[in-house]
C-alpha cells in the first residue's frame, strides 16, 4: 500500500485519550485499542549503482542514499547483494547439471530396458520360429507318410498314362509357405493390439521405474512375477506350475493357520474348504486330526500322523563312545536310621558344621556336597534324612548314587529306617559300605550290629562276606581315613566314567522357592556338562541357566558329571526326582514342558474321576460316615512338602482321615489364607512364614497358621487334631443283677416288679435290660425304683425293691433285670 492511494491513514487525533483508538461493534459494544505508529524507512539506491558493473564497487558520489546510512554500511550491503546473486547463479548451474545427469540416467535406463525387451522379444521369436519349424517338419513327415501309404494301396499306373495326368508329388508344399507367411504377418500386426509387452511410452518417471504408482513401491519378487507372466503370455498361454506334494505332520489337534502353513497353502483356501464341508471356522480355531486329514488329502498332500508325545523325541538318548568317556567322581549316599550320626559323620569328613543348622538335630533335606580327600580324590556326597516320613527322599538318593554308605549306631544296632535303607540300596543295585558309628560310646557293640545285619542278607567282610564295614566315630574322627579308603577302593572297582562333552543330563535332588532368587533346584549332573546360559527342561518346568552355585555357595560357570549344583533360572519349582535335560532352543523346552504339564493334568483328572455312576454313588455313601480334617501344607523345599503329604495320608482310619487340600513350596501367601478360610482348614507352615498381607488377612478371617521346624511335632499335632474328630467310645459297666419275684398292678403306675437285688447294686439313673431265659427282651430305663413306699436312688445287693420300666409292662416272675452304666472313652489315633 502506498501513501498516495487516496485512503486516510490511521491517526491518533480526535481520540478520547492520546495513543488510543476507539472501535465500535454491533449491539453498542466498544473497545479501546492502543495504537503505535512508526515511520516507514525508504531506502533509495544511488543513481550510479544501477549502471555500475556487477563486479566493481559502485561509486557513492553524487548518488541518493537513505538518511543515516554510512558509506561503509552501504558498501557492505551492496557486497551482500552481489554475493546472493552469485549464489543464485551457482545454484541454478548446479540444478541444471543435476537435471542433465538425471536425464542422462533416465535415457540410459530407458535404453537398457528397451534393449532387454528387444532381446527378450527376439528370444521369444526365435523360440516360436523354432517351434513352428518343428511343427512344419512334423506335418511334412505326416503328409509324406500318408502319401507313401496311399501309393502302396493304389494299383500301379499304366505304361501309356501321360506324365501330365499323374499327380505331382510335391504339389501341396507351395500352399504351406503362403499359410506360414500369412500367419507371421498376422502375428506382427496383432502383436501390439492385445498384449502388454511392457513397452513404455513418453518420459520415464520414478514411479514407473520402481514398478508402481503413487506411494506403493513394488517389490523385486512382484517385478519378477510380472515378467514371468509376460513371458508365459508371449509363449502362448498360462503354464501351470507343478504341484509340490508335501508330507504334512498332523498331531491330534491343529490350528487352521498352522495346517495351512504346513501344507504351504493359502489360509483362505483352507478356510474355504472347511466351509464347503460345513464347518464355519476361522484361521485361529483348532480342528481335530480327522478333519485335518480330509483337508490334507483334498489338497493332494500326504498325511503323517504324529502323537503329542513325539515332542519328547527331541531329548535323544545318545550312546557315548568308549573314546569319549572320561573318569568321573563317585556319588556316595549316606543312609541310615534317624539320629544314628549320618550328618555328623559327613560333617567330620567335610570339616563343616551342618548339624548345628538342622532343626531338632535331624536332617530334613537332602544335602549335596563335594569333598576332596588328602590323596586328591574328589567324592560327591548326598545326605538323606532318616525319619520315617522321608522315605521318598531316601529312595531318590539311592536312585542317583553309585555307592551307599549305611550308617548304623553301634549302641543302637539295626532299626526300622536302617532296614528301609538296605532295601533301597538293594532295589537300586548299588554296592554298600557299612559304617558302624558311635564306636567311642561305652555301650557300643559292633559285633551285635554285624550279627543283626545278617538277618537282612548283609554279610560284612568280618563275617566272611563281601560288604566292607568300617568302625568310625564322628566325634573323635576315628576310622574316617579307613572309610574314605574303602569308598575310593569301591569306586575304582566300579570304574565310573561319563562323557563331559555333550548336552547335560542330571537329576533334581531337591527343589525350593527362594524369596530372593526364585525357584532353585539342587541338581546332580550325571552326564555331560551344564553351563551357564544352557536352555533346559526339567519335569513340567523349563528355563535358562541364570547361575550355577556349588555346595560352598560360590558361583561357577559350569558343572561336569557327578557335580551337585544349585540351578537358578527356572520358570517354576520342579518336583524332586525330575530329570533335567538340556535342549537346543527355548521353544523345544517350552513345548515339552507344556506337554508334560497337560499329561499330568489329564492323569490327575482321570485318577480323580469315577468311571461309573455306581462307583460314584458308592464313594459318596462310603464318605458319609468319614470325618475329614482338611489342612494346607507349605514347606521350604519340595522334598519336605512331599514327605509331609505322605505322612498325612497315613494318619486316620475308617472314621477319620486327613485331607491335604493344597501343598506347595514357599512362603504362606494371601491366596493360601483365602483357600484355608473357604474350607475351614488350618495352615501348616514347615520352615516357612506368612508374609505381612497373609498375616493380616489371617487375623481378620480367624484362620489358624501354625509354624513347625521339626516334622515330628507337625505329625503329632495333626494326629491329635484328627483324634478329636473321632466319636467317643461308649463302654458299658455292669453294676448289678436283680431277679423278679412277684408282679403287682398299681393304679396310675401300671405293673411293678417286686425284685431282689442278687448281685451288685441297682441305681435309678442306670440303664436296664430285661432278660427272659437269658435272652434280651427289653432295654430301656427305670421309671421308678422304690424301697417299701419310698423312692430311692439305689438299692444294695441282698435287698428287695420295686421296679417299673419306662413304657414297658410285659414283666413276669423269674425274669432277670441286668443293670449297667454307660461310660464315654476318648479315642486316639495310633
Amino acid at each position: 500500500m502506498s501513501d498516495s492511494d487516496g485512503k486516510k491513514t490511521l491517526g491518533l487525533r480526535g481520540g478520547s485519550r492520546p495513543g488510543n483508538v476507539k472501535q465500535s461493534f454491533s449491539h453498542g459494544r466498544t473497545k479501546n485499542v492502543v495504537v503505535e505508529t512508526k515511520r516507514k524507512r525508504v531506502v533509495v539506491p544511488k543513481p550510479g549503482a544501477a549502471k555500475g558493473g556487477g563486479g566493481a564497487a559502485p561509486s557513492t558520489s553524487g548518488s541518493r542514499r537513505p538518511a543515516g546510512i554510512s558509506d561503509a554500511e552501504m558498501e557492505r550491503r551492496l557486497k551482500a547483494l552481489q554475493a546472493a546473486k552469485a549464489r543464485e547463479v551457482e545454484e541454478a548451474a548446479a540444478r541444471a547439471a543435476d537435471e542433465k545427469a538425471r536425464e542422462e540416467d533416465r535415457n540410459r535406463r530407458r535404453a537398457e530396458a528397451e534393449a532387454k525387451e528387444r532381446e527378450q522379444r527376439e528370444a521369444e521369436e526365435r523360440a516360436k520360429a523354432k517351434q513352428e519349424e518343428e511343427e512344419r517338419k512334423k506335418r511334412e513327415a505326416e503328409v509324406a507318410k500318408e502319401r507313401a501309404a496311399a501309393a502302396a494301396a493304389a494299383p500301379a499306373p499304366a505304361a501309356d498314362t501321360p506324365r501330365a495326368a499323374r499327380p505331382a508329388p510335391n504339389k501341396p508344399a507351395p500352399a504351406a509357405a503362403p499359410r506360414k507367411a500369412d500367419r507371421e504377418r498376422e502375428q506382427r500386426q496383432n502383436r501390439g493390439k492385445g498384449q502388454d509387452d511392457g513397452r513404455r511410452s513418453g518420459k520415464l518417471t520414478l514411479g514407473q521405474a520402481t514398478g508402481g504408482g503413487g506411494n506403493r513401491h513394488r517389490s523385486m519378487a512382484s517385478m519378477k512375477r510380472k515378467q514371468e507372466r509376460a513371458r508365459q503370455k508371449a509363449m502362448g498361454g498360462q503354464v501351470e506350475r507343478e504341484k509340490v506334494i508335501r508330507d504334512v505332520q498332523l498331531p491330534e489337534a491343529i490350528m487352521v493357520s498352522e495346517l495351512a502353513n504346513r501344507m504351504a497353502e493359502r489360509v483362505g483356501e483352507v478356510v474355504k474348504s472347511l466351509m464347503n464341508m460345513g464347518m464355519m471356522v476361522t484361521q485361529n480355531q483348532t480342528i481335530d486330526g480327522d478333519t485335518a486329514e480330509l483337508i490334507i488329502e483334498e489338497f493332494g498332500h500326504k498325511v503323517v500322523r504324529v502323537s503329542a508325545s513325539d515332542v519328547e523325541d527331541v531329548i535323544k538318548e545318545i550312546e557315548d563312545k568308549d573314546d569319549d568317556l572320561k573318569p568321573r567322581p563317585p556319588v556316595i549316599t549316606i543312609m541310615g536310621h534317624v539320629d544314628h550320626g549320618k550328618t555328623s559323620l559327613l560333617d567330620a569328613i567335610r570339616d563343616a558344621r551342618v548339624v548345628a543348622g538342622e532343626a531338632g538335630g535331624i536332617t530334613q533335606h537332602i544335602g549335596a556336597y563335594q569333598v576332596k580327600t588328602e590323596s586328591g580324590t574328589v567324592l560327591s556326597f548326598l545326605d538323606t534324612p532318616g525319619h520315617a516320613a522321608f522315605t521318598s527322599m531316601r529312595s531318590r538318593g539311592a536312585q542317583v548314587t553309585d555307592i551307599v554308605v549305611l550308617v548304623v549306631a553301634a549302641d543302637d544296632a539295626v532299626m526300622p529306617q536302617t532296614i528301609e535303607a538296605i532295601n533301597h540300596a538293594k532295589a537300586a543295585q548299588v554296592p554298600m559300605i557299612v559304617a558302624i558309628n558311635k564306636i567311642d560310646k561305652p555301650a557300643a557293640d559292633p559285633t551285635k550290629v554285624r550279627t543283626d545285619l545278617l538277618q537282612h542278607e548283609v554279610v560284612v567282610e568280618a563275617m566272611s562276606g563281601d560288604v566292607q564295614d568300617v568302625e568310625v566315630s564322628a566325634v573323635t574322627g576315628q576310622g574316617l581315613d579307613e572309610l574314605l579308603e574303602a569308598i575310593a577302593l569301591q569306586s575304582e572297582i566300579l570304574e565310573l566314567k561319563a562323557n563331559p562333552d555333550r548336552a547335560a543330563q542330571g537329576a533334581v535332588i531337591e527343589a525350593q522357592l527362594d524369596v530372593g532368587r526364585g525357584p532353585v533346584a539342587t541338581v546332580l549332573v550325571q552326564t555331560g556338562t551344564l553351563r551357564q546360559g544352557d536352555i533346559f527342561v526339567v519335569g513340567e518346568q523349563y528355563g535358562k541357566v541364570r547361575a550355577l552355585i556349588n555346595d560352598k555357595g560360590e558361583r561357577v560357570q559350569e558343572a561336569g558329571p557327578s557335580v551337585p549344583v544349585e540351578v537358578l533360572g527356572l520358570n517354576g519349582t520342579p518336583e524332586a526326582g525330575d530329570v533335567l535335560n538340556v535342549t537346543d532352543t527355548e521353544a523345544q523346552a517350552r513345548e515339552i514342558a507344556e506337554y508334560r504339564e497337560q499329561a499330568a493334568k489329564d492323569k490327575r483328572a482321570a485318577a480323580g474321576a469315577a468311571t461309573t455312576l455306581e462307583q460314584l454313588m458308592q464313594k459318596a455313601k462310603d464318605d458319609e460316615n468319614v470325618s475329614e480334617l482338611p489342612i494346607l501344607v507349605k514347606a521350604d523345599v519340595q522334598g519336605s512338602a512331599e514327605a509331609i503329604v505322605q505322612a498325612m495320608e497315613k494318619i486316620g482310619n475308617d472314621e477319620v482321615r486327613v485331607r491335604v487340600l493344597h501343598s506347595g513350596v514357599g512362603a504362606i501367601t494371601e491366596t493360601d489364607v483365602g483357600l484355608a478360610e473357604a474350607s475351614g482348614a488350618p495352615i501348616m507352615g514347615f520352615n516357612v512364614r506368612a508374609n505381612a498381607s497373609a498375616r493380616n488377612t489371617a487375623n481378620q478371617k480367624s484362620v489358624e497358621i501354625r509354624y513347625y521346624s521339626v516334622i515330628y511335632d507337625l505329625v503329632d499335632d495333626v494326629k491329635a487334631a484328627a483324634s478329636g474328630l473321632l466319636s467317643a467310645e461308649i463302654r458299658e459297666n455292669f453294676i448289678g443283677y436283680a431277679q423278679i419275684k412277684e408282679v403287682f398292678k398299681v393304679t396310675g403306675v401300671g405293673k411293678v416288679a417286686g425284685c431282689l437285688v442278687t448281685e451288685g447294686i441297682a441305681r435309678r439313673s442306670a440303664g436296664v435290660r430285661l432278660l427272659r431265659d437269658n435272652v434280651v427282651i427289653h432295654e430301656g430305663t427305670l421309671k421308678t425304683l422304690k424301697r417299701f413306699k419310698d423312692e430311692v436312688s439305689e438299692v444294695q445287693s441282698g435287698q428287695e425293691c420295686g421296679m417299673a420300666f419306662e413304657n414297658y409292662d410285659d414283666v413276669r416272675p423269674n425274669d432277670v433285670i441286668e443293670i449297667f452304666e454307660r461310660e464315654e472313652v476318648t479315642r486316639t489315633l495310633d
